[in-house]
């Protein structure tokens, strides 16, 4: 897949554009239509950070919604439609990273934590710049276009440190504390407690990042545990607790140091999560 820096006309993604964009298109409204400024009552460039950010979620696909989409924004039956639940933030954070739209968010969360825990703009800028320099990724970079992206990434996860920047604090994620500026201009990830996550948000994650295997790789358990800012013997240990809670659905191996999970059906990952919202847990 081809790196992507560029969509959300250097806007993060505020706290209600979700649902929003998600009326916007139940609506049956367009975003192209010369009316969508009236519609959402936003900025031009705003409708078109609305629209990117829904695909970037994986709330759209071609503009049309997902089921996702239905799930946590429905007027009617949404588990979540003004996303006040902090689940329902990890769920978004999981996609996020997932679906690639963003390429920095699956950069910075997977490879670039693997290498430091602590770094600045200049560092990430050179590192996205050496991840582009392969042949795949040919004319992708463009430094200006990559430096605005960081901007609005570290915008998006960063609670800020100045009052004066009341905006900022509309960023959707940045409650979820991946994140923060522990000098000026130099940034941290911050280790999660995996408390703070709940059993199923993790074992939805588990389910939907497998696809359609029935055993999920050491490999990609490591992912999820760089995904959530989680250090691996903790979300090891995090894996091993639901699997004892949720053994009718997965269970946890580690013979010899061999790590895996095992998926003992084909679960629809989305409806796991019913087990939270209909507060069976």
């Amino acid at each position: 897949m081809r790196y992507s820096f560029s969509g959300h006309e250097s806007f993060h993604c505020k706290s209600l554009w979700l649902k929003k964009g998600y009326d916007f298109i139940c609506n049956k409204k367009h975003f192209a239509d010369t009316d969508s400024v009236v519609e959402l009552g936003v900025g031009k460039n705003m409708v078109s950070a609305i629209r990117y950010w829904l695909k970037a979620f994986s709330l759209t696909k071609e503009d049309t919604l997902t089921d996702l989409a239905e799930y946590i924004f429905s007027t009617n039956t949404g588990r979540d439609p003004f996303c006040e639940d902090i689940a329902t933030l990890w769920v978004l954070h999981y996609n996020l990273v997932k679906s690639q739209v963003a390429s920095i968010c699956q950069l910075v969360f997977i490879d670039f934590q693997r290498e430091r825990r602590e770094f600045d703009k200049v560092q990430l800028l050179s590192f996205i710049k050496r991840k582009c320099s392969v042949p795949e990724q040919k004319n992708v970079y463009n430094e200006n276009t990559v430096s605005k992206d960081i901007n609005v990434f570290l915008h998006s996860y960063i609670e800020p440190n100045d009052l004066k920047q009341l905006e900022r604090y509309s960023a959707l994620l940045i409650n979820l504390g991946l994140m923060r500026e522990i000098e000026k201009g130099v940034y941290r990830f911050q280790e999660i407690d995996t408390d703070s996550i709940p059993d199923v948000v993790i074992l939805y994650a588990l389910c939907d990042i497998k696809g359609e295997d029935k055993l999920l790789s050491f490999d990609k358990i490591q992912e999820l545990s760089l995904l959530f800012c989680i250090p691996i013997a903790s979300f090891l240990d995090k894996v091993r607790h639901i699997a004892e809670v949720y053994s009718d659905y997965i269970t946890y191996s580690d013979n010899s140091g061999i790590r895996n999970i095992y998926f003992k059906d084909n679960i629809e990952s989305i409806h796991l999560l019913d087990m939270y919202y209909n507060h069976e847990i």
